[in-house]
């Protein structure tokens, strides 16, 4: 029976792309977002692809509609397989110009939007002792950079309650896995309706991946995931590394690139939506799709995500060069001898 697959964020970006490599595989999957006609486009692409689609509208800011639409999932399509917590929201802007309500909605939606969606799918799986949770996550869950406070603050939640949340399980031995990708930069519709105080338009910090990068890794976690984490690209691994081991030349670093790095060129746009309180799609009445702005300049394939998912290849590979080489210098000697 093919699995049933919940995605929070679906309607743009990583979720969306999320959403048709989910399709692929003949999924079922219910498409969590607020936005009407993101959710719509989102449906079409899932049956294009392959799969059966739920448009499920909802703000996971609210812990009832997230619950809500969790049972109306389970009624349509049976026992949630699998869940997705992707949806976010952020603030480019120092922390001095970022008000507090705009502080507080950034972390109902990108980190207590997780800890709902968490608790719904829990509250399914637990009692059937199975399902997978994949916290889709960041580089900056380890690491802040400079204009992204809230967003930072956000991710960095989420990786303390992915930690906490994975001892629970193993302690009670239960069936349910839980892990997590964390993301390099992406090329998504985000930078086209983030709310931005910056005096050039943002951008995501280069090097840039395409979403569907990010879509592999998350669909990869979903299947493997007794792996705690998952680090996408080679500047997430570049970053995580870096900051382990020299976190306060990094800071020094990012304090005298980071502003640059993020932001194009071109002045802000004023008339830009901003889809902190209300999606921009709704507004625009466009679908804003899976790709941003950026694809003359995003990769779409990762050597170091390749790796990652054949290590057996890759170590089987080694041995057999290690093998080849030993066996060379053992004919060599022969020979001399």
């Amino acid at each position: 029976m093919s699995k049933v697959v919940v995605i929070t964020g679906a309607s743009g970006g990583v979720g969306r792309a999320t959403a048709r490599e989910f399709a692929r595989r003949g999924a079922r999957i219910a498409l969590v977002a607020r936005g009407q006609s993101g959710l719509d486009s989102a449906a079409a692409d899932v049956r294009a692809a392959g799969g059966e689609a739920m448009a499920v509208p909802a703000d996971v800011a609210d812990h009832e509609a997230v619950e809500d639409a969790a049972r109306r999932v389970e009624e349509r399509f049976g026992p949630i397989d699998v869940w997705v917590n992707d949806a976010f929201s952020g603030v480019f802007a120092p922390v001095t110009e970022i008000e507090p309500e705009e502080f507080r909605r950034v972390m109902e939606v990108s980190y207590l939007g997780y800890v709902y969606g968490t608790k719904a799918a829990l509250k399914r799986m637990k009692p059937r002792d199975s399902g997978v949770i994949v916290q889709v996550g960041s580089a900056l869950a380890y690491r802040g950079i400079p204009l992204q406070s809230a967003y930072c603050a956000a991710k960095h939640a989420i990786q303390g309650f992915h930690e906490s949340l994975r001892c629970e399980l193993l302690h009670e031995k239960s069936g349910v896995r839980v892990t997590m990708v964390q993301l390099p930069a992406v090329n998504t519709p985000q930078f086209k309706w983030v709310l931005s105080r910056l005096p050039r338009r943002a951008q995501p910090v280069p090097p840039i991946y395409q979403p569907e990068v990010a879509a592999r890794a998350i669909v990869h976690a979903a299947g493997h995931p007794r792996r705690r984490e998952r680090w996408v690209g080679m500047s997430t691994v570049a970053t995580l590394l870096g900051d382990k081991i020299m976190p306060g030349l990094l800071d020094h670093y990012l304090a005298r690139s980071g502003y640059a790095s993020q932001q194009t060129g071109a002045p802000q746009d004023p008339r830009q939506p901003v889809n902190l309180w209300r999606p921009a799609d709704d507004r625009s009445g466009t679908d804003q799709g899976a790709h941003g702005d950026f694809d003359d300049m995003a990769h779409s394939g990762s050597p170091q995500q390749w790796a990652s998912r054949h290590k057996g290849v890759l170590t089987g590979g080694a041995l057999v060069a290690a093998a080849a080489g030993v066996a060379g210098v053992v004919r060599k000697t022969g020979r001399r001898r």
